[in-house]
């Protein structure tokens, strides 16, 4: 699924996901708006917030409920509510990247969602979060085949 627009993993890439699954995490403890928690992270000056983060934090905002659909129907051994959500947010941000951001190669967005699941989450959620993601992409490939 390479294409020429695909975008090379840089440090700026790498800092601008970082950005956006803390944004996202913050996110889903619901109290505070997507803008609200932009304007707090422009105001703290944290994260060298720019144009990229917050357009990519309030897409993957919009897409939320989509996002944990798909979560929550990839996951066979847990509800959804029992899903972490620091690993809610690592999956967010890594779905909305496969399925909407054609400029990042999947395999970039599964090897950082892993990476943050590594740094962040319990050795059961790295094999969760690969679970679920690996579980995707063969759907989607299979889909694919069939039509």
């Amino acid at each position: 699924m390479s294409s020429p627009d695909v975008k090379p993993v840089t440090e700026k890439n790498m800092h601008d996901r970082e950005a956006v699954f803390y944004l996202v995490f913050e996110s889903l403890f619901g109290i505070y708006s997507p803008r609200e928690i932009l304007d707090a992270a422009y105001a703290a000056d944290n994260f060298n917030m720019n144009e990229d983060i917050e357009e990519k934090f309030l897409k993957i905002a919009e897409h939320g409920e989509e996002l944990d659909g798909i979560i929550a129907s990839a996951s066979e051994k847990r509800k959804f509510a029992r899903v972490p959500k620091i690993s809610v947010a690592i999956l967010r941000v890594a779905l909305f990247e496969i399925i909407f951001d054609d400029k990042i190669h999947e395999n970039i967005s599964v090897s950082e969602a892993v990476r943050f699941a590594e740094d962040f989450a319990s050795e059961q959620d790295v094999k969760f979060i690969n679970g679920v993601l690996g579980g995707y992409l063969r759907a989607k490939k299979n889909a694919v085949l069939r039509s």
